[in-house]
């Protein structure tokens, strides 16, 4: 694709998923020059150096037919006009209707008061340099100009905030592109939503979507886990089985946290990437597949790198379009906007549905959220389970998250309700099984403790102030594992 190629994307509904469409085509060229002067050799030939896909069409043809709205080019020149009210039409009717920016080329006019924005008269003749200026203008009022869209794509990830406005745009110019992708960003942060919503806005949404999270499968296993094995590859291989990346063929294969990636399936798995081609394990037969990786890892690969725990060459194979996605301390006005997806999750899974005071949602403003959406989604789940079908002020909220001061404190009765002690707000008649109660607040504190020392055992139990080999035991006990 040309470096100054601009592109204009879409939505459309095809098989009942909602793909984009890159514009970018010969019948919709990235520049067009509008004119009745026929002797537009010198702007042509500026045209054809730079490799510019350009159409040339007269006044009145345009004013007429030409599509509007986000399909017309991102950058308009009005040549110099005979026909001075088809030249005056242009300029009235069309900038305000077009995504795109205009360039009067009439030397030496003045522009008008009440100018659109996007309009640019030229006092001086065309050269490449004004050009590539004017191009890089538009590319830029071209990718400001999406907010609209953005409105309706990717709805798994909630909020409009300016980083999460910001997260989509860069979501936006790579979505339908077949390129590799790293997603980065502090855990609990969405990564794999992020992934998901890549691939169901690309032409590989009908293919699989197939999920690996190298850091959760033995050393040992995750060859055989990647590209499969053929019967009696090792002990224990009774029968053959394909591996993630044949089962992601014509789809997409998401790695996450490949920053944990033993070095030796590192080699591998750039041989792979390179080749797009492997072989099972202990089998001969080369297998040839087409998908499209994207990776996470909330890691800094750069400094593994340093440290040579990850391979270089491997790092920039996969960072071929670096995504961040930022924190919930950094998009805090998404918060109102989580909290009633949660609860509806929440609803939905029949934990029944809980709701949240004004004075609770600004004392949860305050909070760090180190655990970012992942710790949020926690504590609204232990909420509903606490306060079933009722509503949670800022006495009823965990002490950590307790960041104002109750504002109806003569609501509650004793001392034991003002200072949020469970059984005093659980118990009621018909009583209430105290093990599994207590069992339920225990497994959120470790999950807690895990979440915040990023699945460090020995400190999530200096945390909860334990030994490490009691939280061990606990966490088999509940089924929780380290992240």
């Amino acid at each position: 694709m040309c470096l100054f190629s601009l592109n204009v994307l879409l939505i459309c509904q095809k098989n009942g998923i909602q793909n984009y469409v890159d514009m970018n085509t010969t019948s919709q060229p990235s520049l067009l020059l509008v004119t009745d002067d026929k002797a537009q050799q010198s702007l042509q030939a500026i045209f054809a150096f730079l490799n510019l896909s350009t159409r040339t069409i007269t006044y009145s043809a345009f004013a007429e037919n030409y599509p509007q709205g986000a399909s017309c080019p991102a950058l308009i020149l009005l040549g110099c006009a005979s026909d001075r009210r088809a030249f005056e039409t242009c300029l009235a009717d069309k900038p305000r209707a077009l995504n795109g920016l205009f360039c009067v080329l009439e030397m030496g006019a003045e522009a008008p008061a009440d100018s659109p924005v996007n309009v640019r008269y030229l006092s001086d003749p065309l050269n490449e340099g004004l050009l590539l200026d004017l191009l890089h203008e538009a590319q830029v009022m071209q990718w400001l100009s999406v907010d609209g869209l953005e409105a309706s794509v990717f709805p798994l990830l909630v909020g409009s905030s300016p980083a999460m406005v910001q997260l989509k745009r860069m979501m936006a110019r790579v979505a339908d592109r077949d390129v590799n992708v790293l997603i980065t960003g502090e855990s609990g942060t969405g990564k794999e939503l992020v992934a998901r919503s890549l691939h169901d806005y690309s032409r590989r949404a009908p293919g699989p979507f197939v999920p690996v999270n190298c850091g959760a499968i033995p050393e040992d296993l995750l060859e055989s886990e990647l590209f499969g094995h053929e019967k009696g590859a090792f002990t224990g291989a009774v029968n053959g089985r394909p591996g993630r990346f044949e089962m992601a063929d014509g789809g997409t294969l998401f790695l996450d946290e490949i920053g944990d990636m033993p070095l030796a399936m590192q080699v591998k798995l750039l041989r792979v990437l390179q080749e797009r081609s492997f072989e099972r394990v202990g089998g001969h037969k080369t297998i040839d597949v087409n998908v499209r990786i994207i990776a996470a890892t909330h890691k800094n690969l750069e400094q593994l790198i340093e440290e040579g725990r990850f391979r270089e060459d491997l790092y920039y194979r996969i960072n071929v379009y670096p995504v961040e996605t930022p924190s919930l301390r950094e998009r805090k006005e998404d918060l109102e906007m989580l909290v009633k997806k949660l609860v509806d999750r929440a609803r939905e899974q029949g934990l029944g549905h809980v709701r949240l005071h004004p004075a609770a949602l600004e004392s949860l403003k305050c909070h760090d959220w180190p655990g970012n959406v992942r710790e949020l989604a926690n504590l609204i789940e232990r909420l509903t389970i606490m306060y079933p079908d009722g509503v949670v002020g800022v006495s009823e909220l965990p002490a950590r998250f307790r960041y104002a001061p109750e504002p109806n404190p003569e609501r509650y009765a004793s001392e034991a309700l003002a200072t949020n002690e469970p059984a005093a707000h659980a118990l009621d008649a018909d009583g209430l099984d105290l093990k599994a109660y207590l069992e339920e607040i225990e497994r959120a504190l470790i999950e807690q403790a895990l979440e915040q020392n990023d699945g460090v055992v020995a400190r999530a139990a200096d945390q909860l102030q334990i030994r490490r080999t009691t939280l061990v035991e606990k966490m088999r006990k509940f089924g929780l594992q380290r992240k």
